[in-house]
């Protein structure tokens, strides 16, 4: 008895040592291990809080602000975006800006990727993206872009 015991609890402690690696491995990156999202925004614009809301569910930690359309304008030129490469909120992501509704996922490959750009941009409110999911998805990209305001292709969606 006593041996058929110990052979149970045996078994209950390495399936708990096994599920607790597996978690481990399976759980998303912690939001600590993830720069600090501020969000610039406008408080009647309900897709930016839903792109927020995208953001937390991908463990980052956000800050979203409150500020006029202008000073939205304004963070995003400071970072080189060209008026065509803007969308309704912007942010600043480490010593990144992620203007737009840019998937979390581009986002970690970036803060893993390091590039030598200034940021993200998903152009204007495309259809589909995080936070804008209203029945109709349209392919967009996800651009890069530099100080002097270039741009290339960071990801396609579709």
């Amino acid at each position: 008895m006593r041996n058929t015991l110990t052979t149970i609890v045996a078994v209950i402690a390495a399936a708990g040592f096994a599920y607790g690696v597996a978690a481990q491995q399976k759980a998303p990156a912690s939001a600590a291990a993830l720069p600090k999202v501020r969000v610039y925004k406008t408080s009647s614009c309900g897709c930016c809080r839903l792109w927020v809301d995208h953001m937390k569910q991908n463990g980052f930690d956000v800050q979203a602000m409150d500020v006029s359309s202008a000073d939205v304008r304004a963070v995003s030129k400071a970072a080189g975006l060209k008026d065509e490469d803007t969308s309704c909120h912007t942010s600043k992501i480490g010593n990144y800006t992620v203007e737009g509704h840019v998937p979390a996922d581009d986002i970690k490959r970036m803060l893993k990727e390091k590039p030598a750009i200034a940021g993200l941009s998903a152009p204007g409110m495309p259809q589909g993206s995080p936070g804008m999911e209203q029945g109709t998805k349209e392919p967009y990209d996800v651009v890069a872009f530099t100080k002097d305001g270039r741009t290339t292709v960071f990801a396609k969606h579709k």
